[in-house]
C-alpha cells in the first residue's frame, strides 16, 4: 500500500520554546501516539517533519521521521526550501507562519495580536506578520484557531472567510509528565513568604505594569511577588516597566520543572492580560491547584471558565481588590483550587491533535 505523506513544518525545533513552540511539540508528540495506538493508521499515512539543519531533533517518537533540510535558514527557509521539499503532499504548519503561496496547507494561526495589539510587537516582527497571516488566510486551505474569540479576530482582520477557520482548543496535561524542581526557591533566594506568581513573556499586552501598580496598591509587606518570564526584543517591545520594591522578584526565563514548582507552591496566580487568543499559563496553574486570578479579556472567559476569579485588566484597583480576596478568604481560595484542577483536566493534547487529525483528513481526502 502507498502512503499518503503528511508533511510538517519544523522550523519550530530550531526556535526557543515558548507557548507556540510547546503547541507545535506537543501535537506531534500526540500525533505519534495516535499512529502508535492505530488510531491513525500508519500503513496508510506517513509524517515526516522537514526542519532547517542545525535544528534540534525531537525525541520519542516511533512513526513521524524527521528530515533535514538545508542550507537557508528562517524565513527563506520557510518560503523556499520547505514548499519544495514538502510539493507532493499536505503541509501541516502549527506556529503562525507557513510557506505564502502553498495551498495544500493547513495552518494554525493562534490569534491576531499583531493586528490588535501592535505596539507590543517589534517593528519587524508586526510587519512580516500583518503582511504574511492575511494572505496565508487566503491561500491556506484551512486555518485552525484556539479559540471562539480568535476565529472573530481573524475574520476581523485578516478577512478569512468564516468557513475556512476551525476551531481546535489546547491541551494541559503536558504539566502531568513534569517533576517538580524545588530548587528554584534557593537558586532565586524565595524565602519562606506566601507569594502571588505572574508567569509570561514580559510583553506590554500581558499587562504586568498595571500588576505590579496593584501589588504596590495593597502594600501587602508579608505577600511577595515572583514574575517568572523571558524577553525577546526581536519580537516584542520594550515592556517599559520595572520594580524597585524589595518584594517584587523577577526571575526571568525558568525551566518547565521549576515553573510546575512555583505553580505549585503560589498562593495565587495573576494573570491580567490584555489580549490573549487561548492563554495557557492559567491553565497551566489550574492542573497544579493554583488558585487563579486572570482578566477578563479577550479569550480568557472563553478559556477558564466558572474555574477562575475575573479581573478588570484596566484597572489596577480590580486586579488588587481581587488578589486581596484570595488572600483574605481560604475558603474562596480552596474552592478555586479544586475547581481549577477538574477544568484544566477537561483540556488534553490528545483532544487537540484527534480534531487537528479530523480536519487533515476532511481536507486531504
Amino acid at each position: 500500500m502507498n502512503h499518503q505523506t503528511i508533511f510538517i513544518n519544523g522550523r519550530f525545533l530550531g526556535q526557543p520554546v515558548t507557548g507556540t513552540q510547546r503547541y507545535a511539540r506537543e501535537i506531534v508528540l500526540a500525533l505519534d501516539d495516535l499512529l502508535a495506538t492505530g488510531e491513525i493508521d500508519h500503513n496508510r499515512y506517513a509524517f515526516v517533519i522537514v526542519s532547517p539543519v542545525g535544528a534540534s531533533d525531537l525525541s520519542g517518537m516511533k512513526h513521524i521521521t524527521v528530515r533535514f533540510v538545508g542550507p537557508l535558514r528562517g524565513q527563506a527557509w520557510e518560503q523556499l526550501a520547505l514548499p519544495f521539499t514538502s510539493r507532493k503532499g499536505w503541509l501541516l504548519s502549527f506556529c503562525n507562519a507557513g510557506p505564502l503561496l502553498k495551498r495544500r496547507q493547513i495552518v494554525t494561526i493562534h490569534d491576531a495580536s499583531v493586528f490588535a495589539y501592535p505596539k507590543a510587537y517589534s517593528f519587524g516582527f508586526r510587519s512580516w506578520y500583518q503582511f504574511a497571516l492575511p494572505v496565508l488566510g487566503f491561500t491556506a486551505a484551512r486555518i485552525l484557531t484556539d479559540s471562539h474569540f480568535s476565529e472573530s479576530e481573524l475574520i476581523k482582520y485578516c478577512g478569512v472567510s468564516p468557513g475556512k477557520i476551525a476551531v481546535v482548543p489546547l491541551g494541559i496535561d503536558h504539566m502531568n509528565r513534569l517533576h517538580s524542581d524545588c530548587n528554584v526557591f534557593t537558586k532565586h533566594r524565595l524565602g519562606e513568604k506566601p507569594y502571588i506568581l505572574a508567569v509570561s513573556s514580559q510583553s506590554p499586552h500581558k499587562n504586568f505594569k498595571r500588576l505590579i501598580q496593584a501589588f504596590g496598591s495593597f502594600r501587602n509587606e508579608n505577600v511577595d511577588i515572583v514574575v517568572a518570564g523571558g524577553t525577546n526584543s526581536r519580537v516584542f517591545s520594550d515592556p517599559g516597566f520595572s520594580s524597585d520594591q524589595s518584594n517584587v522578584h523577577f526571575l526571568g526565563y525558568v525551566s518547565d520543572s521549576e515553573l510546575r514548582a512555583l505553580y505549585e507552591r503560589a498562593y495565587c496566580f495573576a494573570y491580567p492580560s490584555l489580549y490573549e487568543g487561548f492563554g495557557l499559563p492559567p491553565l497551566e496553574a489550574m492542573a497544579c491547584g493554583c488558585p487563579v486570578v486572570v482578566s477578563d479579556a479577550a479569550s480568557l472567559k472563553e478559556v477558564c471558565g466558572a474555574a477562575a476569579l475575573y479581573c478588570d485588566p484596566e484597572s489596577h484597583e480590580d486586579i488588587a481588590d481581587k488578589i486581596s480576596s484570595l488572600l483574605a478568604d481560604a475558603g474562596l481560595r480552596e474552592k478555586l483550587c479544586g475547581t481549577g484542577r477538574s477544568w484544566a483536566a477537561g483540556f488534553r493534547w490528545a483532544d487537540t491533535a484527534r480534531a487537528i487529525w479530523k480536519e487533515t483528513v476532511r481536507m486531504t481526502g
